[in-house]
């Protein structure tokens, strides 16, 4: 029992990127392609980098014809490749590489990251004028819309930074494109780029107009009794 057992540990473990399962499918590869392929890892990493296509049919249910059509598929397809060369005793060799499908699992994965990236930002685009749509209360103009898009496109704002400065209009109580326009220009200049500081330099903005607003009324409060005083004399 414990030698079976030391046996069993003995044959190692065989690792295999996730991505290559949840990916095979896109890159039109089958089921039996996708065993085969993994075999061929097995056999390298056990030190046979250049198995027979009849050590590789023993492991799986196909017959040996089946199984170098299939690998002459895979080299045709590009997963797969012969590299040749020479030994230090100067004896010549053949192996197999699977850099060309670890390529392709790469190209697939950044593919998914784009199109992913690509399907946030058109939500986060329409949720945009939703959002503009709900604050004014009425579908926005044609040329509400093209001054939307040029934001994003030719200003290069976030989406977020667009919200963030129509929610500091309503605060303000000038619900307007050119005052967000302007908001937005000034953001631009002053380096802001997160929500979090463009919510850092409404809060600042609001508290120097409270207090020029109080400085404002305590200069008025104060003429206003001088001149009552003067009166009373």
């Amino acid at each position: 029992m414990k030698t079976s057992l030391m046996s069993w540990v003995q044959e190692g473990h065989l690792t295999v990127p996730a991505v290559l399962f949840s990916e095979y499918k896109n890159l039109h590869l089958d089921e039996y392609e996708l065993i085969l392929l993994l075999q061929l890892l097995s056999f390298i990493e056990k030190g046979n980098e250049f198995p027979t296509p009849e050590e590789l049919s023993s492991r799986m249910t196909i017959s040996t014809t089946e199984c170098t059509k299939m690998l002459r598929k895979l080299i045709q397809k590009g997963f797969i490749e012969i590299i040749e060369g020479f030994s230090q005793d100067g004896i010549r060799f053949e192996k197999y590489s699977l850099a060309p499908l670890w390529e392709r699992l790469v190209e697939q994965f950044l593919l998914n990251e784009k199109k992913t990236a690509n399907m946030q930002v058109q939500a986060e685009e329409t949720d945009l004028y939703t959002c503009f749509e709900n604050e004014f209360g009425r579908p926005l103009s044609p040329y509400e819309c093209e001054t939307l898009a040029l934001w994003m496109d030719d200003d290069h704002h976030d989406p977020s930074i667009i919200k963030a400065a129509l929610r500091e209009s309503v605060m303000s109580g000038k619900l307007n494109f050119r005052y967000i326009d302007r908001i937005l220009f000034e953001w631009k200049k002053n380096g802001i780029k997160t929500v979090e500081q463009a919510k850092q330099q409404g809060r600042k903005f609001r508290q120097k107009q409270t207090q020029s607003r109080t400085a404002s009324a305590e200069s008025q409060s104060s003429v206003s009794v001088s001149f009552y005083n003067w009166l009373e004399q």
